[in-house]
Order: C-alpha cells, then sequence, then structure tokens
C-alpha cells in the first residue's frame, strides 16, 4: 500500500506545533515529533529540511489558517481585533508559538509574503478616503491594531483580568475592551468647526 505523504507531512505538522508550542526550537525534540506523528523521524529532514524549517513551516501553516479564518474587513477594524481575540482565547498555544517565535526565530515570518502589505495599502486607501485615523502611517495603525487585540495575552502575571481561563463574563469584558480600544485608536479626528 502507498504512503500518503500529504497526510504525513499534516501529522508531522500537527505534532510539530504542539512540540513547538510547549518546548519552543532549541527545547523540542524531533524524536518526540516523529513519534506523535507516529511517521519515521528521517521523513522530517526529507519534508521539511532541519528542525528550523520545519518550525518555519509551522509557523506559516497557523499563520495562514488563522488568516483563514479571521477575514481582513479594514471596514470593521474593532470587529477584526474582537475576532483576532476570540481566535487567540480558542488557541493559546498560538501565542505561545509566537512567544517562541519571537525569542528563538525572530527573522522567521510566518505570513504569507506581501499580506501584511496588502492590508496596509487597504488601511491607507481607508485614511485618504477619510474613514480612519490619519496620526499614524497606516503600518503602524495596523500595527496597533494587531496590538490591541492580542494585549490580554501579553499582559504580566498579577494584572488585573491575566488569571487563565477566564470566566465567560470577563471574557466578555476583554473583548469589549479590545473592541473600544481599537474604535478609539481608528476614530478620525474631527474638524474643528
Amino acid at each position: 500500500m502507498p504512503r500518503d505523504s500529504t497526510a504525513t507531512k499534516a501529522r508531522l505538522l500537527d505534532a510539530a506545533f504542539t512540540e513547538f508550542a510547549t518546548y519552543g526550537i532549541a527545547g523540542a525534540r524531533v524524536d518526540r515529533i516523529a513519534e506523535a506523528a507516529g511517521a519515521n523521524k528521517r521523513l522530517i529532514y526529507v519534508y521539511f529540511g532541519n528542525k528550523e524549517q520545519l518550525f518555519d513551516a509551522v509557523l506559516q501553516r497557523a499563520m495562514a489558517a488563522g488568516a483563514d479564518s479571521i477575514p481582513f474587513d479594514v471596514s470593521d477594524l474593532p470587529g477584526y481585533a474582537g475576532a483576532i481575540f476570540e481566535h487567540l482565547v480558542a488557541r493559546p498555544d498560538l501565542m505561545r508559538l509566537r512567544l517562541w517565535k519571537l525569542l528563538e526565530r525572530p527573522l522567521a515570518t510566518g505570513h504569507e509574503p506581501g499580506a501584511f502589505q496588502r492590508k496596509t495599502t487597504e488601511v491607507a486607501d481607508a485614511q485618504q478616503r477619510g474613514g480612519l485615523a490619519r496620526e499614524m502611517a497606516p503600518a503602524d495603525l495596523l500595527t496597533m491594531v494587531l496590538a490591541v487585540a492580542q494585549a490580554w495575552f501579553w499582559a504580566g502575571a498579577g494584572t488585573e483580568g491575566t488569571d487563565r481561563p477566564w470566566s465567560s463574563e470577563r471574557l466578555a469584558l476583554h473583548r469589549s475592551a479590545v473592541i473600544e480600544a481599537t474604535r478609539r485608536l481608528i476614530e478620525p479626528k474631527k474638524a474643528d468647526g
């Protein structure tokens, strides 16, 4: 019976995601990844190259899945930020993977080439039409929206509301804060009149 390389690659990526989110790149072990995937360790190197390239593939896949599940809508950036927040609540392992990326592989993008630029262009167009605040460059404004959506996940221990798991009431408050902060951030200034 022929092997299904697509299914094997998917199992390896799933197992690697869990391993990297838990241990980072330095602490991850290809033996554990292969065992969890029910695959030969050699296939990791055949399909992905080295451990860093496997991490990059895992990051790319996770970011693409997030982008697919959270469509970008420049006309509703508060809703976009709220959707990112909800996605991260459902997948806290994504923030751990992102932290390991920042610590151990900061130059790995994980994003589809040009995706951030396309979003930035949409923000710039909306700013030109007067629909978004113009006080920040488009890339800065988009980065701040993304930062607001992720803020509760980066907040340190002891910060009000950072103890997890959050109650449904606390989740609703955090989500409302993300949406309101984004709304205020993007709101165009009123002309003095």
